[in-house]
């Protein structure tokens, strides 16, 4: 927000001083200061005592330009805050460019990208390679990018209850670390039933586009997708 300050001075017309700028030149005259400033300004104030002892003052006016500039993002996150558990995302694109979905056996109408928790001192690309033929059977991919920081997102309470029934730990939610990987295989690979080590999570698979990601998606989960998404939108063009 842009404004003006104005201090009030005495001069004599026999010691004015040329460097202030004088509205008129009434009893008591007005120093003005510019309208807008892009930038902060320092401006030396001089002035005149009744006594002609001259004094200058210089002090740094904090003038903020008159359009306030947008607040800076929140700086990235790179590592998962307290609270959340440790958790891999896995965009798997084909040679169509189309990402791999399927539908939960526990929560009815939601489609989701491949997940699943990282294991203690476990890097988290191999837990994402891991994670993918456990639930999906899929051991044909190769890792094409990682995105850059870590993504939290909160469980709603009823979620959070179940899971910590299941868990035995009571998390706020899930700080994620995704990875693109393309299918080099073929699709007779793909088997829900995972590698048989694990409890099957979903029921049926296809391949999506990433609008269709995100109308399939749990309403808890849309924002994470979104930036995961936008962080591998070059691989889908």
């Amino acid at each position: 927000m842009a404004f003006c300050c104005r201090c009030v001075f005495y001069y004599s017309s026999s010691s004015f001083s040329p460097s202030l700028p004088i509205l008129s030149k009434s009893a008591t005259p007005y120093l003005t200061c510019p309208y807008k400033f892009s930038k902060f300004t320092k401006l030396p104030l001089t002035y005149h005592n009744p006594q002609n002892h001259t004094a200058t003052i210089s002090r740094t006016l904090r003038l903020s330009s008159s359009s306030s500039s947008p607040p800076p993002p929140p700086p990235p996150m790179e590592s998962p805050p307290e609270g959340y558990r440790r958790n891999v995302g896995i965009c798997l694109i084909n040679p169509s460019k189309k990402i791999f979905a399927a539908s939960r056996l526990d929560i009815s109408d939601a489609w989701q990208m491949p997940q699943g928790g990282i294991d203690e001192n476990e890097d988290p690309k191999t837990a994402a390679v891991r994670e993918l033929k456990e639930e999906t059977g899929i051991s044909s991919a190769e890792v094409l990018a990682e995105a850059p920081n870590w993504l939290t997102y909160d469980f709603p309470p009823q979620v959070r209850e179940k899971l910590k029934q299941q868990w035995g730990s009571d998390w706020k939610g899930q700080a994620q670390k995704w990875f693109l990987l393309k299918f080099t295989g073929k699709e007779e690979e793909i088997n829900l039933l995972g590698d048989g080590l694990e409890k099957p999570e979903f029921g049926q698979w296809s391949w999506m586009s990433p609008e269709q990601i995100l109308d399939h998606a749990v309403e808890f989960k849309k924002s994470v997708y979104k930036e995961v998404l936008a962080a591998f939108a070059p691989y889908f063009a």
